[in-house]
C-alpha cells in the first residue's frame, strides 16, 4: 500500500484560484495559448540505461503503453544519437557540446573526484531561466559535486530534488562508491533531504515530486522548464513487487526484473502526462524522451538487433530509444530519420523557448526542431561520438594502421554521412538476442556470434544506413574513405581540450561530511590552486599546437 501511486488529483489541494481559471481555460485551447503566449513548456524526461529494444514500438516483450501512445501520436526519432556513458551525455546535453570540448573525454564523473561539468560552460537551464523560464530539476545528476558551484541549483535550476551520484540504492538512496566510501544521496536544493525521504521507490518519489511542482506552478505566469532525469532503469535491480507478477514467463531474472522496472517507468510517465493536462499545461507543452546510453545486457537490458551495449561505441551503445510528444507538432504520428544527437536539444530547446545563441558558446549541436516537426533535412550531417586520448587498449593500433594520419589504438568514433568509423577498443562487440542471457559473465558465455579481439583490429568502417547492426567492416575495401574520415578525426582533435580526469580526493568520503555524499571542497585556495593548473594545462596545450604549425610552416 505504501508504494500505490497517489492519484493525480488529490494534489489540487495545491492549485491556485489563478490555476483553476488555467483549468477552465482548456475548454478553448485558442484562448488558453494566446493567454499563455507563444513559449512552450519544456518536459526533458531522461532515462538511464534503457535499452534500444526495450520499448514496445521496437518489438519488445516489454509493455510500454504509455511510451507507445506517446511515441506513435508524436514524432519517433530512429537515428536519434546519444553517448554511451551516463555523465557524457548529461554534459552535451547541458551545454550543446562535445566531450573533446569539455574536458570530460574519459569515463564518467566518479563521486570522489574533484571533478564537474566545468564551469565555464553556459548550461541549457541558465540559457531558459535568461529567457523567462522558470527550471526545475528531479532526479539524477552525475556532473560533479566537490564544490558547491557544481550544484544544480549553481548551473541554472531554480529548484533541484533528486541524487547527485550515477546509481545508489532506489529506497534507502545509499550510495557505496567503493568499499568504506559509504553514504546518503539524496538532496533538496542543496542540502540533505533527510525530511522528505518516505522510503519510496525512486520512480514513485521523483514522478510524485515532478507532480507537485506542476501543481504549484502557474502555467499562465512563467514558461517552465522542466528537467525530469530518472534513476530507472539503471542497476542495481530493484522494483515493486506488483510490477513482477506481468512478467512470470521472462526466465532469466535479470530481464524479468528490468522488464518489471521499465513497466514502473511507463506508469510513472502516465501520471506525469495526465497531471501535465489537468493543471493546463498539455496544449502548449513540447515533451522529449530520450535514454541516456544503450542497454547492458548483464543488467536485462536489450539492444537488439543493434551490436554492442551500454559503455561501447557500436551502435548498441549510442543509438538510442526517443521521441517528442506535443500538440505543437507541426506532422504528428511520423518517423523521423534524420541524424540528430543529444547535444542539438541545446540549440532547438533555446530557440524554441525564445532565447538567443550567442556566438561564443561554440556550439556542436544544431537546431533540428524543423527536422522533427515539419520533416525536414537534418542540419546534422555528421557526428564526432568519442576522442579519448586516456582510452588507448588497442594492442595492435598504431600510426602505420592510420595511414600515418591517425594513432588507430585511440579509442574514437566518428559518423559522416552513412559513414561510421571506429578506431581502438570500441567496446564490447556481441550481438545479444532476445532471451539468451544468462547468469554468468557476459564475457564467459558461450555465443556463436561472439566477436573476439585476437584478430589484431584497430579500424573498422560500416555503411549504418545499409548496414545497421555493423556485421560487415568495409576498412580493408575502402581504404580512402577510411584516410578521409581520420582526417576529420585529426582536425577535430585539434579543437580538444585536455582532458579532466582528477585522480580519487580521499577527503570525498561521506564519513567526512556527515554521512552525506556532498561538496567537500571547502578551501578557495586549493580551488585556485586546482583551477590554476588546469589552465597551465590548457595553455601549454594551446602553445604545443602554435609551435608544431610554426614547425610545419
Amino acid at each position: 500500500m505504501f508504494l500505490q501511486w497517489v492519484p493525480v488529483s488529490l494534489f489540487l489541494g495545491f492549485m491556485s484560484p489563478q490555476t483553476w481559471s488555467v483549468e477552465a481555460s482548456r475548454e478553448n485551447p485558442a484562448n488558453t495559448l494566446e493567454a499563455r503566449g507563444s513559449q512552450p513548456h519544456i518536459v526533458f524526461i531522461l532515462v538511464d540505461d534503457q535499452g534500444f529494444r526495450d520499448v514496445g514500438y521496437h518489438g519488445s516483450e516489454i509493455k510500454t503503453p504509455t511510451l507507445d501512445r506517446l511515441a506513435e501520436q508524436g514524432v519517433k526519432l530512429e537515428n536519434y544519437y546519444v553517448q554511451p556513458l551516463c555523465s557524457p551525455s548529461r554534459s552535451q546535453l547541458l551545454t550543446g557540446r562535445y566531450q573533446i570540448h569539455t574536458g570530460l573525454q574519459h569515463f564518467v564523473i566518479r563521486a570522489t573526484q574533484p571533478n564537474c561539468l566545468p564551469l565555464e560552460n553556459i548550461t541549457l537551464p541558465q540559457k531558459l531561466r535568461d529567457a523567462g523560464y522558470s527550471t526545475y530539476m528531479v532526479g539524477k545528476w552525475h556532473l560533479g559535486f566537490y564544490k558547491r558551484g557544481c550544484l544544480p541549483t549553481q548551473r541554472g535550476f531554480d529548484s533541484f530534488f533528486g541524487s547527485l551520484l550515477g546509481s545508489g540504492d532506489y529506497y534507502s538512496h545509499y550510495k557505496c562508491e567503493v568499499p568504506g566510501m559509504c553514504g546518503y544521496d539524496l538532496y533538496e536544493g542543496e542540502e540533505a533531504a533527510w525530511e522528505q525521504d518516505r522510503g519510496l521507490y525512486s520512480t514513485v518519489m521523483f514522478t510524485r515530486k515532478a507532480i507537485s511542482i506542476l501543481a504549484q506552478h502557474n502555467p499562465r505566469s512563467h514558461p517552465m522548464f522542466l528537467y525530469l532525469a530518472y534513476q530507472a532503469v539503471h542497476s542495481p535491480l530493484q522494483v515493486p513487487a506488483r510490477y513482477l507478477e506481468r512478467y512470470k514467463g521472462i526466465p532469466n531474472l535479470s530481464r524479468r526484473k528490468y522488464a518489471a522496472m521499465v513497466s514502473c517507468l511507463d506508469e510513472a510517465i502516465h501520471n506525469l502526462t495526465l497531471a501535465l493536462k489537468r493543471y493546463g499545461y498539455y496544449d502548449n507543452t513540447v515533451i522529449v524522451y530520450s535514454s541516456d546510453n544503450g542497454g547492458q545486457p548483464i543488467a536485462g537490458g536489450s539492444n537488439w538487433p543493434l551490436r554492442g551495449s551500454k559503455a561501447t561505441y557500436w551502435e548498441g551503445g549510442i543509438r538510442a530509444v526517443g521521441f517528442v510528444h506535443s500538440p505543437l507538432l507541426m506532422k504528428k504520428g511520423t518517423k523521423c530519420r534524420s541524424l540528430i544527437h543529444i547535444t542539438d536539444w541545446f540549440p532547438t530547446l533555446v530557440t524554441l523557448g525564445e532565447g538567443t545563441l550567442d556566438e561564443d558558446l561554440n556550439l556542436d549541436g544544431y537546431d533540428v526542431w524543423e527536422a522533427i516537426s515539419e520533416g525536414r533535412p537534418s542540419p546534422r550531417l555528421d557526428i564526432l561520438h568519442n576522442i579519448d586520448p586516456i582510452y588507448i587498449k588497442a594492442k595492435n593500433g598504431s600510426w602505420k594502421a592510420g595511414y600515418g594520419l591517425w594513432n588507430t589504438a585511440v579509442q574514437a568514433a566518428l559518423r559522416v554521412g552513412h559513414w561510421k568509423l571506429l578506431t581502438g577498443v570500441p567496446g564490447y562487440s556481441d550481438w545479444v538476442p532476445p532471451q539468451t542471457f544468462s547468469n554468468q559473465r557476459l564475457t564467459n558465455r558461450l555465443h556463436n556470434e561472439r566477436v573476439r579481439w585476437d584478430r589484431g583490429k584497430s579500424v573498422w568502417l560500416f555503411n549504418i544506413t545499409a548496414d545497421p547492426y555493423e556485421r560487415v567492416d568495409l576498412s580493408q575495401r575502402y581504404p580512402h574513405i577510411v584516410k578521409k574520415m581520420l582526417m576529420r578525426l585529426v582536425q577535430y582533435n585539434r579543437t580538444a581540450v585536455p582532458v579532466r580526469y582528477p585522480a580519487t580526493d580521499l577527503h570525498s568520503n561521506p564519513q567526512y561530511n556527515g554521512g552525506v555524499w556532498g561538496p567537500w571542497y571547502k578551501d578557495e585556495r586549493k580551488e585556485l590552486e586546482e583551477e590554476e593548473r588546469y589552465n597551465i594545462l590548457f595553455t601549454n596545450h594551446l602553445g604545443k599546437r602554435r609551435w608544431k604549425n610554426k614547425s610545419k610552416k
